[in-house]
This record gives C-alpha cells, sequence and structure tokens, in this order.
C-alpha cells in the first residue's frame, strides 16, 4: 500500500485547526515527519523545540481552517448554495 503523504499533510493540518489555542498555538502530538513537511512548505514555525505547541504561519492557519471546514464541518455553505432550514 502505497501512502499518499499530502493527503495526511492535509488531514494533521485541519487536525492542528482544531486543538487551536491563543490563536494559532496547537497542540504537536503529530508524526514527525509531518510536521517536519508542513514545516518545510511554511505552514508552521519550526517545531524542534522544547514547547509542546507549535505555531502556525499566517498562510497554515487560513489552510488549516479551510481543510478543517471543508473535510469535518457538516451543512457548509458552499459559494452558489442556499441554505437549509432543516
Amino acid at each position: 500500500m502505497e501512502i499518499d503523504t499530502d493527503r495526511i499533510d492535509e488531514v494533521v493540518l485541519g487536525l492542528l485547526w482544531l486543538t487551536l489555542h491563543d490563536d494559532r498555538r496547537a497542540w504537536k502530538g503529530h508524526d514527525w515527519d509531518v510536521m517536519n513537511r508542513l514545516y518545510e512548505r511554511g505552514m508552521i514555525y519550526d517545531p524542534v523545540n522544547k514547547a509542546k505547541s507549535v505555531v502556525l504561519t499566517d498562510e497554515g492557519l487560513a489552510k488549516a481552517e479551510q481543510l478543517f471546514r471543508g473535510r469535518c464541518c457538516k451543512n457548509l455553505l458552499r459559494p452558489g448554495s442556499v441554505p437549509s432550514h432543516q
């Protein structure tokens, strides 16, 4: 089985948004290879430190929210959609 690391990185980035605190910090209890790839892509600042959390960059924060809302939220309004009153 071949693992799609891009998709794994997207899932983890979305989960980082779920655990946000102090505006842009998130708990970094995820796979270190993923955290390093997110750092290399400019989504988070260097995760190698003594803190138990990581700081998302502006780009990472926006992308994390987009991924979380797009994959984990029900009843989202998509562009051009009409709200449901159920």
